[in-house]
């Protein structure tokens, strides 16, 4: 299995490729694309709503005067902290996730982290009223069970997709995350205007419950188990992927993970992409409201065109990533080294801008280049456990993303502690110390990243086939 392999056009019995709903594989993906929809849906919420529950709303006095107040009084310090908390959680179970999902599949692990989140996702506004720390817990919670849902679905490609359909496959079921944020950031703070705060996370929450159902009934753990699939396809990924092993016992060599520079490239490269990523994702509503001066409603709108633009290109990265390695063109170590370096360099560059301009619009532009520029770096590290361990790239993703959830708990705490009196310059910093991380990930990432098949991940040899070739040695000494 490798990059000798064909593509998948007409090879799996689905004739044309454009025909997709043909193939069972990609019916997976536009469910995946939709889960990564909610759990990017739900997990951003509170980064528009708590600009509503913390803004002064006009009451009448006893007396019959105009007064102002918040519904909740907190200070930057604690909307950090309430911002950060969910992920704490999600840093407890990345490893574990991956690990689970290596050995019960990772469907309905997937499923079952999201459902638990959208539950507690209803119970938002009740536990809000009741105090900060309610809040905090709950989205500790939420974290917890949010954070198996990356690394399940490297389990879910593992068996699903074929190597040289990866980078376009986990482009399209990623990019629902992107979606999933440009429509909940504008639809939030409508939400928020017209209807009020809470219905932000009963909407939402509601929402992903609906795609539970579906993607319990319709998603299996691996082709073979699939009743649906077509035999054609069926046979077409066993010869690409092997047998379906995930009855099998899987043994990780953790000491080889931790003594690998290119596990460690991918792992350096996912912290510095989620430390600009989550800056932008927790911060962007409340960064156009102090220096740009945007309401609500146009904080979301604008805040979202980032993602759009994220959404877009993913798809041509993947596409692009794909076909550069089916031509060979490109070797896949080149493709990912080029792709997530030459992201970073420009994520660094248009943050840079960001801080110079003096145009909003000019500033809204630059802020949507740097996070368009980071699908490229999606279709670099973003797939590169794929490529150099298939059978534990879970538990890598798991590894990688429990790192680079470090940015998710740092980054909103540390602005909230740099942002003070929401000034221009308070912000600056902000976007100052983004530009140097990225720029840290382009000289690891380029150095020791690899995408060919690591030796400590080569499948091992089956007892019995290992016993067969003795007999076949000793009967050929006979």
């Amino acid at each position: 299995m490798g990059e000798q392999q064909a593509t998948s056009s007409g090879a799996d019995g689905g004739g044309p490729t454009w025909r997709w709903w043909r193939r069972r594989r990609y019916v997976v993906v536009l469910l995946a694309f939709l889960g990564f929809f909610n759990v990017y849906a739900l997990r951003v919420n509170l980064s528009v709503a708590i600009v509503a529950m913390t803004a002064n709303r006009t009451v009448v006095s006893e007396n019959g005067t105009l007064e102002y107040e918040q519904e909740f009084a907190w200070d930057s310090k604690m909307q950090g902290l309430l911002l950060s908390a969910f992920f704490w959680g999600y840093l407890v179970t990345q490893i574990p996730g991956g690990w689970l999902a290596a050995r019960v599949g990772g469907n309905r692990l997937f499923g079952f982290g999201l459902a638990a989140t959208a539950l507690l996702t209803l119970l938002t506004p009740p536990l809000a009223r009741a105090g900060a720390y309610w809040l905090l817990a709950l989205r500790v919670a939420e974290g917890l069970f949010e954070g198996v849902t990356f690394p399940c679905m490297h389990a879910v490609w593992a068996r699903w997709a074929p190597p040289l359909e990866r980078s376009r496959m986990t482009a399209i079921a990623f990019s629902g995350s992107y979606v999933g944020t440009v429509v909940a950031m504008p639809v939030c703070g409508l939400l928020a205007n017209t209807v009020g705060w809470p219905s932000i996370f009963y909407v939402f929450g509601a929402l992903c419950l609906a795609w539970f159902a579906v993607w319990w009934a319709v998603v299996a753990e691996s082709p073979e188990k699939d009743p649906r699939i077509q035999p054609d396809e069926l046979k077409y990924l066993q010869e690409v992927l092997g047998p379906d092993h995930s009855h099998k016992k899987i043994s990780h060599p953790w000491k080889k993970f931790l003594t690998s520079m290119p596990v460690w490239a991918i792992v350096v490269a996912h912290f510095c992409e989620n430390w600009g990523f989550y800056t932008l994702l927790t911060q962007l509503p409340s960064f156009m409201k102090d220096t740009l001066h945007f309401d609500l409603k146009q904080a979301g709108f604008m805040s979202g065109l980032p993602y759009l633009a994220m959404a877009i290109v993913l798809q041509i990265a993947g596409q692009l990533a794909d076909v550069l390695r089916e031509r060979r063109i490109l070797t896949t170590t080149q493709v990912r080294r080029l792709f997530n370096c030459g992201a970073f360099l420009g994520q660094t560059v248009f943050m840079l801008l960001a801080t110079a301009l003096p145009s909003p619009a000019a500033v809204v532009a630059c802020l949507t280049a740097a996070v368009g520029c980071g699908a490229f770096a999606l279709a670099g590290y973003g797939v590169n456990h794929l490529d150099i361990a298939p059978q534990h790239a879970s538990v890598l993703m798991g590894l990688s993303n429990t790192v680079a959830t470090l940015p998710g708990i740092i980054s909103p705490t540390v602005t909230g502690f740099l942002v003070q009196h929401h000034s221009a310059e308070e912000w600056k910093s902000v976007f100052y110390i983004s530009s140097g991380i990225y720029l840290v990930g382009v000289i690891v990432y380029g150095l020791f990243a690899s995408g060919e098949v690591q030796s400590w991940a080569e499948p091992q040899p089956q007892p019995q086939l290992e016993m067969r070739a003795y007999d076949n040695r000793a009967m050929d000494e006979r």
